[in-house]
């Protein structure tokens, strides 16, 4: 395979795999959020969510490996997991590595969810919401700036997430009355 096949490869995998890190970050939103799923809808959403989880981490494999095969700029493969040193665009290639190594601490904790406390795992859990801002920033100032659609992808992204943020900051709790009548009560 040629360098100029491996660079459009390494290009394309990148975008799927911000498109599909932003779905699992929304999906995970949802089945976080005060107005999460019950029954039947949540088990669907959770294995959406796992489902993409697998999918983008193919993608992100196929682009990390593609993007160092290429060969064209110097990308080596501590640069993978020590982030700020390639020699390649130092900042932004460091900055898909630091999402990198968010992910693989999200995927760690993950696995080892049943032996982590409920709470501490999900203050880790919040560290998507970086590794999500880190790699749309990594996608958005390196990949796009000869392509005006890579571009308009990285925007969409930012723009769904923001919108699915702001939904889980803003939801209530779908007991909220009674929940106030709770706080409203005097305690003796």
């Amino acid at each position: 395979m040629n360098g100029q096949a491996l660079w459009f490869i390494s290009r394309a995998t990148g975008v799927v795999t911000i498109v599909l890190l932003t779905l699992v970050v929304c999906l995970g939103m949802i089945t976080a959020g005060r107005r999460r799923p019950h029954g039947e809808s949540a088990t669907v959403v959770m294995g959406l969510h796992r489902w993409l989880s697998l999918g983008m981490l193919v993608f992100l494999g196929t682009h990390i490996v593609t993007a160092i095969a290429d060969g064209y700029v110097s990308i080596g493969w501590l640069s993978v997991l020590v982030p700020f040193t390639s020699g390649y665009e130092t900042l932004l290639v460091g900055l898909g590595t630091l999402a990198v190594d968010l992910l693989i601490v999200l995927l760690v904790t993950s696995y080892l969810r049943h032996r982590i406390p409920e709470h501490r795992w999900r203050l880790i859990h919040w560290l998507s919401y970086a590794m999500w801002l880190v790699a749309l920033g990594h996608g958005f100032f390196m990949g796009t700036s000869d392509q005006p659609m890579l571009r308009v992808v990285s925007i969409a992204c930012a723009a769904i997430g923001g919108l699915m943020l702001s939904w889980r900051i803003i939801a209530t709790h779908a007991d909220g009355e009674r929940r106030r009548e709770i706080d409203a009560q005097e305690w003796t």
